[in-house]
């Protein structure tokens, strides 16, 4: 894991939130396109997608990073409910659909 101490503050009126305590850690390297980062406190992990290359990435304290899910139909946000379980939303042959990853990550179309 790489330790990043400066910060690149491209619009001045940021500078206000920068913190002279807080260090940035990169994770991981390699994607062109990631987003969606859902926080697992419960489990000290969390779950982003890497949407070019179509798969969802898991980062785990000590153990760090690995393929969480591949495919996974191109998701492209992630975010939990209020009972602590993964909703993601993907696209699926253009069409939109939403995910919900139950407590053992079975998944329950939403909507589509």
């Amino acid at each position: 894991m790489e330790t990043i101490n400066d910060f690149e503050v491209w619009d001045k009126r940021f500078l206000p939130y920068v913190l002279g305590n807080v260090r940035l850690e990169k994770l991981c390297g390699g994607m062109r396109w990631a987003e969606g980062p859902a926080w697992f406190a419960d489990g000290e992990h969390v779950i982003w997608s890497d949407i070019p290359n179509n798969r969802m990435m898991r980062w785990i304290e000590g153990a760090g990073v690995h393929v969480w899910r591949a495919p996974a139909n191109n998701s492209n946000g992630n975010t939990r409910d209020r009972e602590g379980r993964l909703v993601t939303r993907s696209e699926e042959h253009t069409s939109e659909l939403q995910s919900r990853f139950g407590i053992s990550y079975a998944v329950f179309c939403l909507k589509k």
